[in-house]
């Protein structure tokens, strides 16, 4: 290689790292920070991914689990925190206090069908004409209810190209029903499937791609990873084909999710990740990752050995000349989001030195100011840094005491010009507790 294509190279590297491409340092396993969230549901509708995710309760030491909660994304790194999308006390017939297992949701003309099941007291859906809800239960009673109560967990609807449906769900076996095309009722008996695939425990996640019907499962135990079965039909024989992520020490319960999404295919599970971080005791406190997986020319998965520790590449870029939304974020420390009726969701009990990190910023413009909505009973600052927590400073945010933590008042800063391609970090400065966050963008 000669001096001349040694320096274009060079130039080129340089103009990464000012454009911001150069990666950050900062792991993005888990995807999901502010809560403990399990049992990942990921819907592709229209240009978005929707993930529906069970919720471990901040307090809990087993299995507490009262709503579901929802984040969006459209480009797999920034998540959109949307708070509970539904809870137990949209069903009449359950007990509320605890049972808000794994669900998933789909759509079928232009309503969406959010399936849930309540430990021990069968399977219930709930039915909105938006991803987004507010999700109603038609049918004031169960959907699924035989003599498996305790086995009815997991519930996995599909449609097959010819518009008949089917729910599959169950441990330690896995059971599967016609759905109508209502969506709320059923056809025939339930069918206890005789291909149990290999190593099956829970957590089936039926669909179809190229041709081929794949059912992925919490697989092994214990501890579980993800495996993985195909067939010619939906209603099996069913194969066993081997794992999509490895069991491992690392690893203890799981349940899949797949989706194909702007040309790339992923895969989603959870782990005790962030509360293994925290203390050595275990506690049911699980956390949603995601990872892209590829598929051989014959149809079957590469394996992953674990969850990567800086995830998938930006298949978007977030615009930052509009509204952000506060608790939309790729990685964050110390915060925690929260949701009123006024505000809807927003980040708080942020202390000093916490940090949010927002991925793929397309500064397309020059930058030259900053505003964000806050909150605050006694002040800070928010330091805004390129590409890392210790990255370029480009300015310094104060935010001033707004009287109380449900008073809103928008702060502007100068910043360094800036353009290209980045990682924006807000570092927070102050005391415990300083403010409260809803929105932010730039000029």
């Amino acid at each position: 290689m000669n001096k001349r294509n040694n320096i274009t190279i060079l130039c080129m590297f340089i103009m990464a790292v000012l454009n911001g491409t150069a990666q950050s340092n900062i792991k993005q396993q888990p995807i999901i920070q502010t809560k403990y969230t399990a049992d990942p549901a990921p819907m592709v509708y229209k240009d978005t991914v929707f993930l529906y995710t069970s919720h471990d309760e901040d307090d809990a030491k087993g299995f507490k689990m009262i709503d579901w909660q929802l984040y969006t994304s459209t480009d797999m790194v920034n998540w959109t925190d949307h708070g509970a999308v539904a809870s137990l006390k949209d069903f009449s017939w359950v007990k509320h206090d605890n049972g808000a297992w794994a669900i998933q949701c789909i759509e079928r003309n232009g309503k969406f069908y959010l399936y849930a099941p309540m430990h021990g007291q069968g399977i219930g859906v709930l039915v909105s004409d938006s991803p987004y809800g507010p999700f109603k239960d038609p049918l004031g009673k169960r959907l699924i209810e035989d003599n498996h109560l305790w086995n009815d967990i997991d519930p996995s609807p599909f449609i097959d190209d010819d518009g008949q449906a089917y729910l599959y769900w169950g441990n330690p076996d896995v059971y599967y029903i016609k759905l109508n095309e209502d969506m709320i009722s059923t056809s025939g008996e339930i069918v206890k499937e005789p291909t149990k695939p290999k190593n099956y425990q829970e957590g089936p996640w039926v669909y179809k791609r190229k041709g081929n019907y794949y059912m992925s499962y919490a697989s092994t135990c214990c501890p579980e990873g993800i495996g993985y079965a195909m067939s010619k039909t939906p209603t099996g024989p069913w194969e066993y084909k081997g794992m999509i992520v490895e069991a491992s020490e690392k690893t203890r319960g799981n349940h899949p999710g797949i989706i194909d999404y702007k040309g790339k295919s992923y895969v989603f599970g959870h782990s005790y990740d962030i509360i293994k971080r925290e203390t050595s005791t275990f506690y049911e406190r699980r956390s949603v990752d995601m990872d892209e997986i590829i598929y051989n020319e014959d149809g079957t998965i590469k394996t992953l050995s674990y969850w990567s520790e800086n995830g998938p590449e930006a298949v978007g870029t977030i615009n930052p000349f509009k509204r952000v939304e506060a608790e939309t974020m790729a990685w964050s420390e110390g915060v925690k989001s929260d949701k009123n009726n006024k505000t809807g969701v927003f980040i708080t009990q942020i202390d000093n030195n916490d940090f949010v990190e927002v991925r793929a910023v397309n500064f397309e413009k020059t930058a030259k100011s900053f505003q964000i909505s806050a909150a605050s009973v006694s002040g800070g600052k928010i330091e805004i840094r390129l590409d890392n927590k210790e990255g370029e400073l480009i300015g310094t945010c104060d935010i001033k005491n707004t009287g109380n933590l449900d008073t809103w008042k928008v702060f502007k800063s100068k910043v360094k010009k800036v353009t290209g391609l980045h990682n924006v970090f807000f570092v927070f400065k102050g005391n415990e507790k300083m403010f409260n966050l809803d929105w932010w963008k730039f000029e």
